[in-house]
């Protein structure tokens, strides 16, 4: 006798929708396509515009034939799915030559072209690293990108809440232009959170541009800038103030040393914004900039100041001395210093009890990371302050730079120390301690 019931279903079949999607969003391009082959049910699954919101494509110089499947396939979802899209992202890896930067150009052309048109959504946009400077990009491919950028920013001003072209390096002229697209339509921008960190090119003394402060004053909702030092003056400060104190959270500024930082900005200019910004913090990173009379004149005690970051990469230099910006600089913000990084070839000088003064003081310190020439006990001193609550730091991080070839008595001490606090350690404390020859 035939049995004419029909096969049992597996439970798959009766996965509720939003338990699918949610499968299907932890698939890559690959694994969806095949997956939307099983049945209706799952094809239909494959067109939710939840699974399509976030997109990354990465424009690698030197591809494989896999990393050449991994582009078309995003590229081509990216386009065909181009609708529901809110947060793109565009990578590229190792440029290296004229004809990679032309293929790319014309690419983003086309891509920027497709989603002017059929998107409506999108809100945050990221280029991070476009290098426009180096020789590789032709004055007229060069032209073109922009022209085609400064065009679909335009037409995405609306609705775009986050723009990052971090490393573009390009003029102060060609930089204004693209952030005014933000605001042609209305002749002011809503954007909440712009990231130009080396947006410029290396040498410019932006900070005097009547132009770049025009752009700025469009700006009216700004809660997040990052930037560099070679932007700030007291214009520019005022500029934030009247336009974006309401909204205002967060400064990121870089200083490097091969960028303008002389200029003279007012500790009334800075007074003014953070009473103006209550909920403003400011963080710094310093690349190579160590010098006090250089730091005395960026750092000043009106900026409310949560993170600082000083970094010699490796760089030894007889004519700064760390100790006066430990014991006479940072001090000054021991009330809202949160987070704190030094990485320091300071063979010349021993830190250790200026460093763990500094701490002492800083009553809101949580993060600390510190790559520099220490003694081991630096470390057991740190901790049994911590143990004592003399301080509240949750992160420590330190690299301990020795001049000897073989460290094994200081790790063997490191591990000493480790025994000693391992309760504290393994509780409460994000802890990574290593010694590194410095040779």
């Amino acid at each position: 006798m035939e049995d004419d019931s029909e096969p049992e279903q597996s439970s798959w079949a009766y996965l509720p929708d939003v338990c699918l999607r949610h499968v299907f969003h932890w698939l890559d391009d690959r694994d969806r396509s095949r997956a939307a082959l099983v049945c209706k049910k799952w094809s239909c699954a494959m067109y939710s515009g939840s699974l399509w919101r976030c997109r990354t494509i990465t424009f690698y110089g030197q591809p494989s034939r896999a990393r050449t499947l991994e582009f078309q396939s995003a590229l081509w979802y990216t386009k065909k799915f181009g609708k529901y899209l809110k947060h793109l992202e565009i990578k590229l890896s190792n440029l290296y030559n004229t004809p990679f930067i032309k293929k790319f150009q014309v690419i983003m052309r086309g891509l920027l072209s497709h989603l002017g048109k059929c998107n409506s959504h999108l809100v945050s946009l990221s280029i991070k690293y476009l290098e426009l400077d180096c020789l590789i990009w032709k004055n007229v491919v060069r032209t073109q990108f922009i022209k085609n950028l400064a065009a679909f920013l335009k037409r995405m001003s609306n609705q775009l809440d986050y723009l990052n072209l971090k490393g573009a390096r390009i003029t102060l002229e060609e930089g204004c232009e693209l952030l005014n697209s933000l605001s042609s339509l209305t002749n002011r921008s809503l954007i909440s959170e712009i990231n130009i960190e080396d947006f410029f090119s290396l040498h410019l003394s932006v900070y005097s541009s009547a132009l770049f402060h025009q752009t700025m004053s469009k700006f009216h909702s700004l809660t997040t800038l990052t930037f560099n030092y070679n932007c700030i003056s007291d214009e520019l400060l005022d500029i934030l103030r009247e336009h974006s104190s309401h909204s205002l959270c967060t400064l990121n500024i870089k200083c490097h040393i091969h960028d303008p930082h002389g200029q003279v900005v007012s500790g009334m200019a800075w007074a003014n914004l953070a009473k103006r910004a209550p909920k403003l913090n400011v963080n710094f990173f310093f690349e190579r900039v160590m010098k006090h009379d250089h730091l005395a004149r960026i750092l000043l005690v009106e900026i409310p100041v949560r993170s600082i970051s000083l970094r010699s990469c490796y760089f030894s230099d007889p004519d700064w001395t760390m100790r006066p910006t430990l014991t006479n600089l940072l001090p000054a913000y021991w009330h809202g210093l949160q987070k704190l990084t030094l990485e320091l070839n300071n063979d010349h000088e021993l830190l250790d009890n200026e460093l763990l003064q500094l701490i002492l003081s800083c009553k809101r310190l949580l993060f600390l990371k510190v790559w520099a020439f220490l003694s081991v006990s630096f470390m057991e001193r740190l901790l049994q302050n911590r143990a004592e609550r003399k301080c509240i730091l949750t992160t420590i991080k330190v690299r301990i730079y020795t001049a000897q070839d073989d460290s094994t008595e200081e790790e063997q001490l490191l591990a000493d120390i480790y025994r000693k606090f391992k309760y504290l350690i393994d509780s409460e404390l994000n802890y990574f301690v290593i010694t590194y020859p410095m040779m």
